[in-house]
């Protein structure tokens, strides 16, 4: 018997040269996929895009775990690089500077990310700051966050030295090659075409940079970036720096207070600035190379330099670096970067033109770690961390437009070193999205935050009153901001009346057809062969067990479902695999929800409907169809808050109606809107995980705590093969108590076990039926109810004591009653 032929890889093209096409070519290839062909429209070594201009600071904390997984990543190749027998990168580190309170406390912040994030990191004195860099004056300086490992990235020899290694497999580079267009058949694209000829194709990564909504628009792709300049000034010689003999020794540096850094070129200072305003760029009219210098711009990304705008942060140099008072800047230019609508990259393949890739929007900082990361996705079909946050489908339709994309990526601009609170919501535009239900919310003083679009109440100004008979422990100035202890009153009035919550931004999905439940069941971790009138909740895995999203279906009839989900991408995952027969469509923005939860629920629906909502003719985890007053509705014995109850869900146009016959009816009951600090916290008390926050597709079911969720006795589901493999978790997302009544954490901090960090924090809120703090932390298996640990929460070790699920009514007895 012959052996089987050896496998072809596929046909790569990778548009762009810069340092995330030739980071890409070089992961490509040594995974074996050798037949790439990069694409640059410029002239190599420096093409002329954001790279051949960029900086090169690389600093790795962040407060998305992901952006600092790609910098790390970044570090540790770069160091390994060198070209042209010099290396890649210079590990001189990092130092971020506070000069004022509020930037210290961020900083202290800061330095708990980087603990959670396994970055190395201290806090240190002006005295310290000074001896780091010498030039700075130490009387305005409070303190600073000092990284050694930070350093600068060469990106230019970057790019050469992965380009090398990836034509040594096999892979060729082509310069001066304008791409013209994108060719596709089937909806799969098959080619790129240049004004040099086509090149044939099965994957197409655009890694163009700002310029990637011109090749999106080729490929019929929606690539939702903003290009934006910003400036970078070189001063002349500083005889303080005379005699330098490398490029740079001090470490790189942030003076977020006046949004400007700070590194060595030899005896002078490159200054770049956020300070200025937001200066957007046409992608579209961007020249190319040749016609950019016929324009007296250095290259296409590098606009001439505005004074106008460069002067106030000139000050603000000269009064952190007294030595540049009598210094001068010899050069400048205004630099092209890409901004998205949240400061995301935008990562991942178009369902719409399958084998069509985005890696855009992407740093020097994070591009190695991206160019990984996307790798992994072409060949082994998932990346090896969680990257949702960066998912190209994460973005709603409303946030699409290109108005919203202009205005979000200027506000990204001038956000890039403020002090940003985890709740804060956008300014502008807002409202975009609203319920049927905003007038009377607003009528009842909801204080709004914002989610996917959406305004949502996080508790309401009506219920103030109610506070008086609550006890709720003060809080410190950055806890205490986007809450108010109202949210203590709405959720005892959860716990001893009933409540209503807007549930409207919940996704829902219209999934039906003849083979919706093969489909279901098979995309899904759970059964859902059950007889319609059932309700399930189950994950939706990848092959390699992690946890995609968690859904909750609802069987309405044989072969139609509503299901409910947590982003867009589930609704695309889902697209992606259905058969022809099955139908999907997102029903969300068309339709409404109340959850009525409390004790006092079924006093409140029961005189509403003409159907038995009795737990024993309508029990917990059922559907059913029927009417509340004049209202249809479609009703799910479900509570994420722990109380008996229902969520109602009906047409947008009948809405109001429905909100308005609830509230009515709830008077005599003592009935009040809640809004979501109050859901947060009693969910949190119920142990109820948040995907996107508390579990990824990193972890699997066992290992978050959701095995319950999981049959492994039915037919063969996405993920199973990978569960039965899987061994006894060496981690757990585990319930803690803080210690302390009073204190308070917020999600994102180190934990302490033994006296070192052995995890961080995902959720976090206070549980007013507690009095205490309830907080949810990956931490390694093992550690016993009882267990002490500390939380750091600014610079501080917050005593708290691994916890018991349930944390709240452990027998479900309130839920099934």
């Amino acid at each position: 018997m012959s052996a089987p032929a050896p496998r072809t890889p596929p046909r790569v093209v990778v548009i762009g040269a810069g340092v995330v096409g030739c980071s890409l070519a070089d992961e490509l290839t040594a995974r074996g996929w050798t037949d790439v062909t990069v694409l640059e429209q410029g002239p190599l070594p420096a093409p002329g895009g954001s790279t051949s201009h960029a900086p090169g600071l690389v600093f790795r904390t962040s407060p998305s775990r992901t952006l600092t997984a790609f910098a790390r990543y970044t570090v540790e190749k770069f160091t390994d690089l060198t070209w042209d027998g010099a290396p890649c990168f210079q590990r001189v580190g990092g130092l971020e500077l506070a000069t004022t309170p509020e930037r210290l406390a961020d900083l202290h912040r800061r330095a708990g990310y980087a603990a959670s994030w396994g970055v190395h990191g201290e806090i240190v004195d002006a005295r310290r700051c000074r001896e780091l860099w010498p030039l700075l004056d130490e009387s305005v300086v409070l303190g600073g966050f000092h990284t050694p490992g930070d350093g600068l990235a060469r990106a230019v020899p970057a790019c050469r030295a992965q380009l090398d290694r990836a034509t040594a497999r096999g892979a060729r580079v082509l310069d001066r090659h304008t791409v013209t267009g994108v060719e596709r058949r089937d909806g799969r694209v098959t080619g790129v075409v240049t004004d040099r000829g086509t090149f044939p194709a099965d994957h197409v990564v655009s890694a163009a940079g700002f310029w990637g909504p011109v090749i999106g628009r080729m490929a019929g792709v929606d690539v939702p970036l903003q290009p934006l300049a910003h400036q970078y000034a070189r001063t002349g010689p500083l005889p303080e720096l005379s005699g330098a003999t490398e490029e740079a020794s001090k470490p790189i540096l942030r003076f977020q207070d006046r949004d400007l850094y700070f590194r060595e070129h030899g005896d002078r200072l490159g200054i770049g600035s956020y300070a200025h305003r937001p200066l957007p760029v046409d992608p579209f009219a961007v020249p190319g190379y040749d016609a950019s210098r016929a324009r007296d711009m250095d290259m296409p990304s590098s606009y001439p330099f505005t004074p106008r705008d460069w002067a106030p942060s000139w000050e603000d140099c000269r009064e952190l670096m007294p030595v540049l008072r009598d210094a001068s800047v010899e050069t400048g230019f205004n630099g092209v970067f890409s901004f998205t609508p949240d400061g995301m990259p935008v990562l991942g393949e178009s369902r719409h033109l399958r084998g069509f890739w985005l890696a855009e929007a992407v740093w020097v900082t994070h591009s190695a770690g991206v160019a990984r990361a996307v790798a992994e996705w072409m060949v082994d079909g998932r990346p090896s961390l969680d990257v949702h946050e960066c998912d190209l489908t994460r973005f709603e339709e409303a946030q699409r437009s290109p108005a919203y994309v202009r205005e979000r990526g200027a506000q990204q601009f001038a956000e890039v070193y403020d002090v940003i609170h985890p709740l804060q919501p956008v300014e502008r535009p807002r409202p975009l999205r609203v319920s049927p239900f905003h007038v009377r919310q607003r009528e009842l003083g909801a204080y709004f935050l914002e989610g996917g679009g959406w305004e949502r109440p996080h508790w309401y100004e009506a219920n103030a009153g109610l506070v008086d008979d609550v006890p709720v422990p003060g809080r410190d100035a950055w806890s205490a901001r986007h809450w108010s202890p109202i949210a203590a009153a709405e959720a005892r009035a959860t716990r001893e009346r009933v409540a209503l919550y807007d549930m409207t931004p919940l996704r829902r999905l219209e999934v039906a057809g003849p083979g919706a439940l093969a489909f279901l069941d098979r995309m899904t971790s759970n059964n859902l062969r059950k007889k319609p009138g059932a309700v399930t909740y189950t994950l939706l895995l990848d092959e390699s067990g992690g946890i995609r999203s968690d859904l909750t279906v609802a069987r309405l009839a044989p072969d139609r479902f509503q299901v409910g989900a947590n982003s867009p991408a589930d609704l695309d995952h889902l697209l992606r695999h259905a058969p022809d027969g099955v139908h999907i469509r997102d029903v969300t923005s068309g339709t409404c929800g109340v959850g009525v939860w409390g004790p006092l629920a079924r006093d409140l629906v029961q005189p509403l409907t003409p159907d038995d909502f009795s737990h024993e003719a309508f029990g917990y985890f059922r559907a059913r169809q029927t009417y509340v007053g004049h209202v249809p509705v479609t009703a799910l014995r479900l509570s994420y808050v722990g109380e008996l109850g229902w969520e109602l869900y009906t047409t947008a146009d009948l809405g109001l109606r429905l909100w308005d016959t609830l509230w009515e009816a709830g008077r005599d009951l003592g009935a009040i809107a809640a809004g979501r600090s109050a859901f947060n916290s009693l969910r949190l008390e119920k142990g109820y995980r948040a995907w996107g926050t508390d579990m990824t597709a990193e972890d699997n079911p066992y290992e978050a705590g959701v095995g319950f969720a999981v049959r492994m006795d039915k037919a063969d589901f996405a993920g199973r093969a990978a569960l039965a493999r899987a061994g006894e978790p060496g981690r757990r997302l585990t319930p803690l108590l803080l210690d302390d009544p009073a204190a308070v954490v917020l999600g994102k901090e180190p934990v302490h076990v033994g006296g070192v960090p052995a995890g961080y924090v995902t959720s976090a809120s206070y549980g007013y039926t507690l009095g205490r703090c309830v907080a949810y932390a990956w931490l390694p298996a093992g550690l016993a109810p009882g267990t002490g640990v500390h939380v750091e929460y600014f610079g501080e070790k917050v005593p708290a004591t691994v916890a018991e699920e349930p944390l709240f009514d452990p027998g479900m007895t309130r839920i099934r009653r």
